[in-house]
């Protein structure tokens, strides 16, 4: 049967109908093709950067794409996630609270992404229990199949109308084999048969190990994983093979054979110094142009088009490895024994960093363990400091006193969220004397909360005791470091994610000893941005704006970008604003 005939014939209120697949208005059968990433073996080899790695590639070729994550945990979205267990919590555009990968995406492809490119199970059983409350299923018992499937299926085709995607990216978080993701994978193979032949194009990402004490790569837990998914009714069409080194033709063929799978289309995916360098490498083991073949879009390519898209990207991956020199930029938080906790400030470094020219050398340094008498020690090899997000009263006083000794012997600083709150409070005591100043998460019963939720803030935006999400727009004070940060641009769009502001009634104390707020809420006294004047300090920058989330590799973040460019200068003991010989820096921001 022809797919659109399928899909005409199917009821979706009749009660005799045994196939259930809501259509979204406007949706056309054929128009828009599917890639699903699964993965084996193991979790975190990295199916968002393969997934996001092939969507760019299809993307330099003119094709519209859209990315979707779909996660098994039955949260709403990622909001209440530890980062220890499931590491940075991404704040898209419109406020939504996801999964790290979506940052990925954004990065990679250089396109804001919304709600509809994140869905949970917690999402999908609200759905499916909202539409049985109100009678939309006519009777019939709800069941994982059709109901559940059907809502996955709905989910991604109102992605596709939403984006007028030629392609929609689906990566199913987790491995196949869990429980919670089974239902997901049960919703891809029904999306393959409904959508028909060259709709759907199925890639398993799976792992060969390379034990030390064998010295060879071995090949039988991926065929067991690409087996398992075989299994659910899934004929992969590429298999990515993530690897310590690169994985031989032995190994490659054996998975072949096991899995049906042309040896050309099963590619070695091994580690390499940058996520960046993965697309290159996709094209070099030709998957886009398989890619192209099975879901047959050749004729919607534009050649001219990915020339100058490689080009450009060539030019940044030139850059990123002709660095030579480094420079040691110390991040003072409490969640760094986890990388993945401070994954987009990590990558918005190595973005500022490939523009300056330089190497970002990071030093971790634990506040938890920082104290007055060891500071100095902790911080004396370090060319900057920055100061990340957080929530809680562990480790505040570390930063506090981090951010002392940065203001006070004129090390260039960049505060991020709670180090912007940590950066006001600092101030309020040793500069403006407020003895036990704090921020009532951490201390309700402050003499002097200078940072506090503000209870007019709750009444004009509703936003009651939950927190500022998404993107907002600042308004930015002329003719200050910030404005020139951003080229002199009157408002700057960032996004957010906190609680607690500067309580307004210290606003005109603690600028009158000499802060600056140059970015602000253009409607509201909710100051966002603060700095010292460069006649006190080199670089004094802090934010209650996430601005790594909306750094990407060839428009790195001003803020990111100013703090290693002060560095640089404090390095090689020249200003890194006022210098006009600078080139890069005018060139650059």
């Amino acid at each position: 049967m022809n797919p659109n005939d399928l899909l005409a014939s199917v009821s979706t209120t009749s009660d005799e109908a045994e196939i259930y697949t809501p259509m979204p208005a406007g949706y056309k059968p054929g128009k828009t093709k599917y890639v699903v990433v699964f993965g084996t073996v193991m979790s975190g080899l990295g199916k968002g950067i393969l997934a996001s790695s092939l969507a760019k590639v299809l993307k330099d070729k003119g094709l519209t794409v859209a990315p979707i994550k779909l996660e098994g945990y039955l949260n709403l979205d990622s909001g209440t996630l530890n980062p220890f267990r499931h590491g940075e919590v991404f704040v898209l555009d419109d406020g939504i609270e996801c999964d790290m990968d979506l940052g990925t995406y954004e990065r990679m492809l250089d396109q804001d992404l919304t709600r509809l490119n994140f869905t949970t199970s917690g999402q999908i059983f609200s759905r499916v229990l909202e539409k049985e409350r109100k009678g939309s299923y006519l009777g019939r018992d709800v069941q994982m199949i059709p109901h559940v499937t059907g809502e996955v299926k709905a989910r991604l085709r109102e992605l596709a109308v939403n984006t007028d995607a030629d392609v929609v990216f689906v990566e199913i978080g987790g491995t196949v084999g869990d429980v919670e993701n089974n239902y997901f994978i049960e919703a891809m193979r029904q999306m393959a048969f409904e959508e028909g032949p060259g709709s759907t194009c199925f890639v398993a990402l799976t792992y060969v190990i390379e034990p030390a004490a064998l010295g060879e790569q071995k090949s039988k837990a991926a065929q067991l994983g690409i087996r398992s998914l075989m299994e659910c009714g899934i004929q992969p069409h590429v298999v990515a093979c993530r690897a310590r080194n690169p994985v031989g033709r032995k190994v490659r063929e054996k998975l072949a054979l096991y899995s049906s799978v042309p040896m050309d289309r099963v590619f070695s995916m091994h580690d390499c110094d940058s996520i960046y360098l993965i697309p290159e490498m996709l094209r070099g083991a030709g998957l886009d142009t398989a890619v192209i073949d099975i879901l047959k879009l050749a004729d919607r390519c534009h050649p001219e088009m990915e020339t100058r898209a490689r080009q450009t990207w060539t030019d940044y991956i030139t850059r990123l490895r002709a660095a030579s020199k480094t420079i040691t930029i110390g991040i003072t938080g409490k969640y760094t024994s986890v990388r993945d906790s401070y994954a987009s400030v990590i990558k918005a470094f190595e973005h500022a960093g490939t523009h300056a020219g330089v190497k970002v050398h990071i030093d971790w340094i634990d506040t938890t363990e920082i104290t007055e008498e060891n500071v100095a020690e902790k911080l004396a090899h370090c060319d900057a400091m920055m100061t990340p997000g957080g929530f809680g009263a562990r480790g505040a006083e570390g930063k506090i006193t981090c951010i002392r000794h940065a203001r006070t012997i004129g090390l260039p600083f960049l505060g991020i969220c709670y180090g912007f709150q940590m950066a006001v409070i600092e101030f309020a005591r040793n500069v403006c004397n407020l003895e036990g100043a704090n921020s009532t998460e951490i201390d309700p019963e402050s003499r002097h909360p200078v940072i506090d939720i503000l209870p007019e803030q709750k009444q004009i935006e509703g936003l009651g005791g939950n927190m500022r999400l998404g993107g907002r727009d600042l308004q930015i004070k002329p003719a200050t470091l910030t404005a020139a940060l951003f080229n002199n641009a009157p408002e700057v769009r960032m996004r957010f994610r906190h609680r607690w502001e500067v309580e307004p009634r210290y606003i005109e104390a603690i600028e009158k000893a000499g802060m600056i707020f140059s970015g602000k809420d253009p409607n509201f006294p909710i100051m966002q941005v603060l700095e010292l004047p460069q006649s006190t300090h080199p670089f004094f920058v802090a934010t209650q704006a996430h601005a790594e989330m909306t750094s990407r590799p060839l428009r790195p973040d001003p803020l990111y970008l100013g703090l290693v460019k002060a560095a640089i200068a404090r390095k090689s003991h020249a200003n890194p604003i006022t210098e006009s010989s600078n080139p890069t820096w005018t060139a650059s921001v």
